[in-house]
């Protein structure tokens, strides 16, 4: 159909779009959805946390917005989504002399076309705005620990990669270095400044996670970054590349701590849960989940539960007593350990959020309710 289309008439069609894209910024949007049946010929924004049609956009018809989304896949994507009926990439803009880039997934629904597509913010947020402790600070940076396990959890849409980008974006500029970041796809674009910084982008630049992080070994990198662990053969991958000397950090789709290890457990065949149990003991640093909270200003605010990797967490990983776990991050404040309900409460008493949402986003609406009755007495 696009073939049948003069390039004048494709520059058209990719305008349009373009013009929805740029409206994100306008309305502080972080995502944008498109196209089939459920967006009912409507253009929908997130804005803080909450997703609505724009009805000042006018309605298009499920054939335009096949349209309009085939009109911006390169020929390669084109033949991934229709062999995998999906295709995840990213896009960027220039409107107005402003730049922004995009991660999208497009997708078939009821033989239609569909797209989401989340806004990648253009600006890093300092990693120490992020109100983690002085001692979680060090071992994120490669000055005071030089090998390891970071993981960054939480569910989609809690603020992962922005947390990532803040600990790349710290260390490239305070350690002399060399970043690998394998992603799918790239997101955010960091130039180089102390450090080299490199971005492989999964089936462009490289084939898969996996393969990857073996190859970035032969690159000699300091931090390896990846975008996101999903099967087995990763976590072993990045478990023995953690072992060998170098600095991992990496996400996992959790929403807490303890699910966390649990996850990288449960994937494991078991024969090998022992071995793999002993490895994550051995390499694992810090174990950071997050959620992202409406606030009593309309906005989202980051709440978070960290877990350090303290002899006694080993030793629970070691013995498969993840259980312990949670009770070690409840006492272990000093340190910079918190658990996700004391978070709440902090950001409750502090008046930042109401405490219907504090409960809401608890994973343990009792230790949650208990801390608020001793914080009350």
């Amino acid at each position: 159909m696009l073939l049948d289309l003069s390039e004048d008439v494709q520059e058209i069609i990719k305008d349009e779009l373009d013009r929805f894209l740029y409206l994100m910024k306008v309305k502080e949007a972080s995502d944008i959805d498109i196209g089939g049946a459920g967006c009912n010929s409507k253009v929908w924004y997130r804005v803080y946390g909450d997703k609505k049609p724009d009805l000042e956009l006018g309605s298009y018809s499920l054939d335009e917005t096949d349209i309009l989304l085939l009109n911006i896949l390169t020929k390669k994507d084109q033949e991934f989504l229709f062999a995998n009926r999906f295709v995840d990439f990213s896009y960027a803009i220039v409107i107005n002399d402003t730049r922004l880039r995009f991660r999208a997934t497009c997708y078939f629904e009821l033989n239609h076309l569909s797209i989401n597509m989340r806004l990648i913010p253009s600006e890093i947020r300092p990693l120490t705005s992020l109100g983690f402790h002085p001692e979680v600070l060090k071992l994120l940076s490669l000055k005071f620990v030089d090998r390891g396990l970071v993981l960054i959890t939480g569910i989609t849409g809690s603020g992962k990669s922005t947390t990532l980008d803040a600990i790349i974006d710290a260390n490239n500029r305070n350690a002399d270095a060399h970043i690998v970041i394998i992603s799918n796809p790239v997101e955010y674009v960091h130039d180089s400044i102390r450090s080299i910084v490199r971005h492989r982008e999964v089936g462009r630049d490289v084939l898969s996670f996996k393969a990857g992080t073996i190859q970035s070994l032969r690159q000699d990198p300091d931090i390896i970054v990846l975008g996101e662990v999903r099967d087995p053969d990763t976590i072993a991958t990045v478990l023995e590349v953690a072992d060998s000397g170098h600095k991992v950090f990496t996400t996992l789709h959790t929403s807490s701590t303890t699910e966390s290890i649990d996850r990288i457990l449960g994937e494991t065949a078991p024969l090998e849960q022992t071995r793999i149990r002993e490895r994550l003991a051995d390499v694992l640093v810090c174990v950071i989940s997050q959620k992202l909270v409406p606030s009593l200003d309309d906005k989202l605010i980051l709440a978070k539960e960290v877990l350090v990797a303290t002899p006694a967490v080993k030793t629970a990983i070691r013995n498969n007593n993840t259980d312990e776990i949670y009770q070690l991050i409840y006492q272990s404040g000093q340190i910079g350990m918190i658990t996700m309900e004391q978070d709440l409460v902090n950001l409750l008493r502090s008046k930042k959020i109401s405490y219907q949402e504090a409960y809401s986003h608890a994973n343990y609406k009792k230790r949650f309710e208990d801390l608020v009755r001793y914080y009350k007495q």
